[in-house]
């Protein structure tokens, strides 16, 4: 029997290798520029948010969402390698329906001070992250296990979004920035 149509291991490392010199990055350098254009949390109207208890220290984020991209680019890459796999197309192009809704919270929560559409955006986030996780898993399990961490990560997230909205109810959607000037007759 002749492997001539088939791809050697060595051909297949390869192939993942170079996806995931286009993927890694690609996710870290998305996700640095959705936080940086999206607002942040050294905005005037988030530091005068009631935090949670389980609100951690703001360095937690950027450590934790840097090795949660990193590892999102593994997995997609993984998905990208495994070329003529039964469902590699459908789960590539709802992995990108679900990172860009990804991308989204960040301005929706912070740069538009969305607490409400930020957590409906975080069940989105879910919702889709799980389809990605099913899709992915029917082509490479590893990839959707790569995935895990950062669907706990979201899950907390969502809490984290629903105790600010519980906490601060009337901040949603107010930007504190803008001055308000009363006049009394």
């Amino acid at each position: 029997m002749s492997n001539s149509g088939l791809a050697s291991k060595g051909q297949l490392r390869a192939s993942f290798f170079r996806w995931a010199l286009l993927t890694v990055p690609s996710c870290v350098l998305l996700g640095f520029l959705a936080g940086q254009f999206g607002g942040g949390p050294d905005s005037i109207w988030f530091q005068s948010l009631i935090k949670p208890d389980i609100y951690p220290e703001p360095k937690w984020f950027g450590i934790v969402w840097t090795i949660l991209y990193v590892m999102i680019g593994f997995a997609a890459a993984l998905i990208c390698a495994a070329w003529g796999a039964r469902g590699r197309t459908a789960a590539l192009v709802v992995f990108v329906l679900h990172f860009v809704l990804n991308l989204s919270w960040t301005p929706i929560f912070f740069g538009a001070y969305q607490l409400t559409f930020g957590l409906y955006a975080l069940v989105a986030i879910i919702v889709t992250l799980l389809v990605v996780m099913a899709l992915f898993y029917r082509v490479r399990k590893l990839a959707a296990v790569l995935l895990i961490p950062y669907l706990a990560w979201v899950c907390f997230a969502t809490l984290l979004n629903y105790e600010f909205l519980k906490l601060n109810p009337d901040a949603d959607g107010q930007d504190p920035t803008q001055a308000v000037q009363r006049f009394e007759i």
